[in-house]
């Protein structure tokens, strides 16, 4: 499978939260401390996580009960504005290292570790999008996830 190269500039660390502050108050919402601190904590895992996850951590950093509710109304509104991506069939996120770069991505999952990889091909992912508008749909927003086993678990 050819894939597509973006543009686009991976940040990490504190850029990395820069550029998410950014990218959200430039869509017209507020940076506030428990944003910040959700996405701070999206970021240290490798992995993808669950709103539960990410409560927990919260809670025991903080030293008070974080809803998980709340941490999943955070993530929804990161995911629309390009911070987050869900992984659907985990019910959970990973960090977008590019935000205010749009593009879907194919996401390679490992049954084993649980590591999540991204890919970017834009023919597979446009192909989808014309499909779907092909039927009738509109904003279509293509969700493609293959599951297997990474290398490390594969060896």
């Amino acid at each position: 499978m050819a894939r597509v190269a973006h543009a686009h500039q991976e940040h990490e660390g504190e850029d990395l939260v820069e550029a998410a502050r950014h990218t959200l108050t430039d869509s017209g919402e507020q940076w506030t401390g428990m944003r910040q601190s959700v996405f701070e904590e999206l970021a240290r895992h490798e992995k993808p996580a669950s709103a539960y996850d990410i409560a927990d951590n919260l809670s025991q950093s903080r030293g008070k009960r974080v809803a998980p509710n709340s941490v999943y109304r955070i993530l929804d509104l990161f995911v629309r504005t390009n911070l987050a991506k869900r992984i659907e069939s985990a019910n959970a996120y990973l960090v977008n290292t590019h935000p205010g770069c749009r593009h879907d991505c194919i996401f390679l999952i490992c049954d084993d570790c649980g590591k999540a990889l991204h890919i970017d091909d834009d023919r597979v992912t446009g192909a989808l999008r014309t499909a779907g508008s092909d039927a009738g749909f509109s904003d279509v927003r293509p969700v493609v996830e293959l599951r297997g086993l990474c290398e490390e678990c594969a060896s």
